[in-house]
């Protein structure tokens, strides 16, 4: 199932645009039940309380853009590494910063989607 990187990169960007506008409905479908995310803070979220966290306006991610994004095929997952820059208020308070990430999504019958998010801050 060689050849989805490049559709992989084009569903991660979507995921990291629909963060910026608050689109549960297509975050619901980018992103797997068992997801794992970790913050560059060193906190972990599931795909409840990431999407609950945004629901509730304790998070608001104002953008998410990517940039120097690599894909690994491995068939029915794939590794994307890359950098973005996050606008994001959380808490009450608001930050801009870059991270680099580590980012997996697995095919799904058919459907990609990300499981695992990890980053770190940039300085």
């Amino acid at each position: 199932m060689a050849g989805n990187a490049e559709k992989v990169i084009e569903l991660d960007r979507q995921r990291m645009a629909a963060m910026g506008a608050r689109d549960i409905a297509a975050l619901d479908r980018l992103i797997a039940d068992d997801l794992i995310y970790i913050h560059s803070s060193a906190r972990m979220d599931t795909k409840s309380t990431l999407i609950g966290a945004m629901e509730s306006g304790a998070t608001v991610y104002h953008s998410v853009v990517p940039s120097d994004v690599v894909a690994q095929d491995l068939g029915d997952a794939v590794v994307l590494t890359g950098v973005a820059a996050i606008g994001v208020t959380s808490g009450g308070n608001a930050m801009s910063f870059r991270v680099r990430f580590v980012d997996v999504y697995a095919n799904r019958g058919g459907n990609w989607q990300m499981v695992t998010w990890q980053s770190t801050k940039l300085a």
